[in-house]
């Protein structure tokens, strides 16, 4: 039985990938950068921004301009803001679990906040809310995961990790801890789907279905 349980915010707790993604390769598209739908779910979901800046290098041979971070935000947080929502269950899920549990994102202080403002959900990860500035590598290293765990006063190894990314599956698995891929994001329904190397313990459809697993374990 775990003792802690982490989330990932973007695909797991919000519903927000899918949003994200159509302003983000609308601005790519306005650089005549040749991006599909295809080549944005295999190469630039799920990532931070400063990795996906680096693969958009190394795809198109093009670094994004200065400027397009700051515009691509500018943009980014008051559409999060009006029209982002909860993971369809989540609230549920997360008013029954009798564990500790915690939100570990590669989200920036800014992004996180407008996230949870606009979904409605501060209340549930206010105090316990972890970020990729707070440690030295991003996922899919195991840093915040590992730090995640120490500041919630949990081993590794006791650790339940709700990811949907490649990148977050990566993360989880190298720092030791057991990990369900959560598939109730609208990305998901868009065919995106994790690399053959990557293996989590379990695969989670909805949260429906992550709640009756968290029943079936002893911590809802």
């Amino acid at each position: 039985m775990p003792r802690l349980v982490i989330f990932d915010c973007d695909g797991v707790v919000v519903d927000s990938e899918m949003l994200s993604a159509g302003l983000l390769m609308g601005m790519m598209a306005d650089l005549g950068l040749p991006i599909t739908l295809d080549i944005f779910r295999d190469d630039f979901l799920g990532r931070s921004f400063a990795s996906s800046a680096k693969k958009c290098v190394e795809r198109f041979g093009v670094a994004l301009p200065p400027d397009f971070e700051p515009r691509y935000r500018a943009q980014l947080f008051p559409l999060l803001r009006a029209k982002l929502r909860p993971m369809a269950g989540v609230e549920a899920v997360l008013g029954a679990l009798t564990v500790p549990y915690c939100l570990a994102t590669s989200s920036a202080p800014e992004r996180l906040a407008a996230s949870l403002e606009g979904a409605g959900m501060v209340q549930w990860f206010s105090g316990r809310s972890f970020m990729a500035h707070m440690v030295e590598h991003p996922k899919p290293a195991p840093d915040l995961f590992l730090h995640a765990a120490a500041e919630m006063g949990a081993a590794p190894g006791a650790c339940l990790v709700i990811e949907d990314s490649e990148m977050g599956v990566r993360a989880g698995l190298a720092a030791g801890m057991t990990v369900w891929h959560f598939q109730g994001g609208a990305h998901m329904k868009a065919g995106y789907h994790l690399p053959a190397d990557v293996v989590p313990h379990r695969a989670i459809a909805d949260m429906a279905a992550l709640g009756r697993a968290f029943a079936e374990i002893g911590i809802c």
